[in-house]
């Protein structure tokens, strides 16, 4: 069996309240303020100039849910006072109703009413088994319940107009509005797809209220809105022609994952592939973001495009990576003149020459290659990433889902055993959801584990539940046995897989996460009981190195809600005498990979190295083909993405003048400093 954590010692955990969401202030190099608070309108238009769309960055959600609540405020109050109404359009996406949550503050601090105000839902799911499913009652939860808005003037989209009379009631909820004197703001988030309300990529810039068959991204982000796993596949939606229609819009963007999004919206060309792309042709929009949110913006992410820069270490490593790729050219090739051509001027100024510069960046990005990722004993550590001591240590490797450990940092965990560590890796939930039925059938002989829960009946269990699965008659009463069963086929598959990377049986935990288990869906919200988990085994364990997933753009939410647990305990355990000889690391691979600049240590495979981790990965049979879920339009699986960018981040190396590799495997160092801990 493998280690359950006391659940009885958690009340004896001090777990301090919880904070913010911690994990949004994870920054792997500060960004100067004057790229997204410039002093003047000179210094604005010269950082915007590929901008195509008036934008405001903040350095959080938080606070940009709040300029964005002040900035509709200042709209009601001003359209009130002239026309002696606002009619708003309100938008019901995750990032749009912390935008609410902070206007109900501004209700009751009075400085703004929304007596005069007429509202219309931007959009409305179609029928689905889950009654509970009503966008309408969404807002009503954030909004419309809190504030002082008549009853009255909420007009909502009938969920029947998804089928049947669609076109017809479609045109009656645009007469309202027009009745109503239209739009004069609009409130919406923008999706990390590119779409606005329901309008998927394809919209026309001219498209009106409309029936929309839901695409797998829509989909997925209405089952994390109402924690179901049974999305609506159709939606009623007013269309990209209403929503430009309005006098003001509002959009908000917050989190990495609509990096891309913001990007093609504000810099890219208008395209019906990006329908937020759309608003560039507005002459009264603002979009609101955060600083993850606008990472890939120029004047974030190249801001030597545009401005003057405040050169530090991450941002000249940024800089000599992207010259490189504009070139075709190794480090260690570049000229002067490349740097001149291509607005990096300032850099040989500041170093007299690009050969100064080059050897830097080379000799920077040379030492973050190490084949010891626990340290190399009795070794000069001054240029590892890694100290030398002590030695062994003791390593807790936290993983979300039964395989992201193996799957992303396989190699790694491989090479930190074979030089003499003991390593731990911590199953954070039993990923019963990534498995499929037809799996769970194939999947007859589960030895202890089984017979052991279901006191001696697993057989007549098996039995009974492969029946109706065949019949396709499980109930609701079913599904926590079924729950526990494929929990149960990822847990044993990753055992197998950890035994080949040598990993003792003792060394792992099935942490069975509260938000995970105890919620239908495992989507539940994270709380102190998560934190307390997480945080008894680190204090038990006392670990010399923690490595936790950083990928936080996983559109289920198990990643990110694994994540912040891990933050909330660190955050907690920070100043306990045995953290100070601890160092954290980040690593990625189920849904993206670290960017070059980013990277403070590069684990190095070769082909048979990474030919051992890929027999690893092959251990968890239920993920190869008939796993639920896949990312991309090829349809590949999170794993066989995760081995690419391994080889695909062995390939940058190489261009840049680095050693050769099989693959690698990438991590950046975790630091407390980073957090807004006040």
């Amino acid at each position: 069996m493998l280690f359950l954590p006391n659940f009885a010692l958690l009340n004896n955990t001090k777990v301090k309240k919880m904070k913010t969401d911690l994990k949004t202030n994870i920054k792997f190099y500060q960004v100067s303020s004057r790229y997204y608070r410039p002093e003047n309108e000179i210094e604005l238009a010269s950082l915007t100039r590929y901008e195509k769309v008036p934008t405001t960055i903040m350095e959080s959600a938080e606070q940009g849910a709040r300029q964005a609540a002040l900035e509709a405020a200042r709209v009601i109050n001003e359209s009130i006072e002239m026309h002696g109404r606002c009619v708003i359009g309100f938008g019901f996406g995750r990032f749009v109703l912390k935008v609410y949550d902070e206007l109900v503050k501004l209700y009751f601090a009075d400085k703004v009413s929304f007596a005069d105000v007429v509202a219309f839902n931007l959009g409305e799911v179609g029928m689905t088994e889950d009654e509970e499913q009503s966008l309408n009652k969404l807002i009503s939860e954030h909004l419309y319940d809190k504030v002082d808005i008549e009853p009255g003037k909420i007009h909502t989209l009938n969920r029947l107009a998804a089928n049947e009379n669609t076109h017809s009631q479609c045109k009656s909820f645009e007469r309202e509005i027009i009745e109503a004197g239209g739009l004069d703001l609009v409130l919406c988030d923008l999706n990390p797809d590119g779409s606005l309300a329901f309008n998927e990529p394809g919209s026309a810039r001219n498209s009106a209220c409309r029936l929309m068959l839901l695409g797998n991204d829509s989909r997925t982000r209405t089952a994390d809105l109402f924690q179901s796993d049974m999305p609506p596949k159709t939606a009623v939606t007013l269309g990209i022609g209403n929503i430009l229609n309005a006098r003001k819009i509002i959009c908000v963007a917050w989190e990495e994952d609509s990096a891309n999004a913001l990007f093609n919206t504000i810099e890219g060309k208008m395209t019906d592939l990006v329908p937020a792309s759309f608003l560039q042709v507005h002459d009264d929009v603002q979009i609101i973001a955060d600083l993850d949110a606008a990472s890939h913006l120029t004047r974030i992410s190249y801001p030597w495009k545009v401005t003057s820069c405040e050169w530090n270490d991450y941002l000249i490593r940024r800089a000599i990576v992207w010259l490189c790729e504009q070139t075709g050219k190794p480090i260690l090739k570049l000229t002067n003149e490349n740097y001149n051509d291509y607005g990096l001027s300032e850099l040989v100024a500041l170093y007299d020459s690009a050969y100064n510069v080059n050897i830097k960046i080379f000799n920077d990005l040379q030492h973050t290659i190490t084949g010891w990722p626990g340290g190399k004993p009795d070794a000069d550590d001054t240029y590892r990433p890694e100290r030398a001591n002590p030695y062994p240590k003791r390593v807790l490797i936290f993983s979300p889902h039964p395989d992201d450990a193996v799957v992303s940092m396989g190699g790694t965990v491989r090479r930190l055993v074979q030089q003499g560590h003991e390593v731990s890796i911590a199953f954070q939930t039993d990923g019963d959801f990534a498995v499929s039925d037809d799996d769970m059938m194939r999947s007859i002989l589960l030895a202890e584990r089984l017979t052991k829960h279901f006191e001696g009946s697993s057989f007549q269990f098996i039995e009974e539940i492969l029946s109706k699965l065949l019949m396709g008659t499980t109930t609701l009463d079913d599904a926590e046995n079924i729950r526990y069963f494929k929990g149960s086929i990822m847990l044993s598959e990753a055992m197998m897989a950890c035994r080949q990377m040598g990993i003792r049986r003792k060394n792992l935990y099935d942490l069975r996460m509260p938000f995970y288990i105890n919620d239908p869906h495992g989507q539940g919200k994270l709380t102190d009981d998560d934190i307390a988990v997480v945080q008894n085994l680190i204090t038990q364990v006392k670990p010399h190195q923690i490595f936790f997933d950083n990928d936080l753009v996983d559109p289920h939410g198990t990643h990110a809600r694994a994540t912040g647990a891990v933050i909330h305990a660190l955050d907690n355990l920070k100043d306990e005498p045995f953290m100070r000889d601890c160092r954290v690391w980040m690593y990625r691979g189920q849904w993206g990979q670290w960017d070059v600049d980013h990277v403070e240590m590069a684990v190095p495979m070769s082909p048979e190295e990474f030919g051992d981790k890929r027999e690893a990965i092959l251990k968890f049979h239920s993920q190869m083909q008939d796993a639920p879920f896949r990312t991309g339009t090829d349809g590949k699986l999170s794993w066989q993405r995760s081995i690419e960018r391994n080889r695909d981040l062995a390939e940058k190396y190489q261009q840049l003048g680095l050693a050769t590799y099989e693959a690698i495997e990438a991590f950046v160092q975790y630091s407390f400093l980073n957090n807004n801990t006040d």
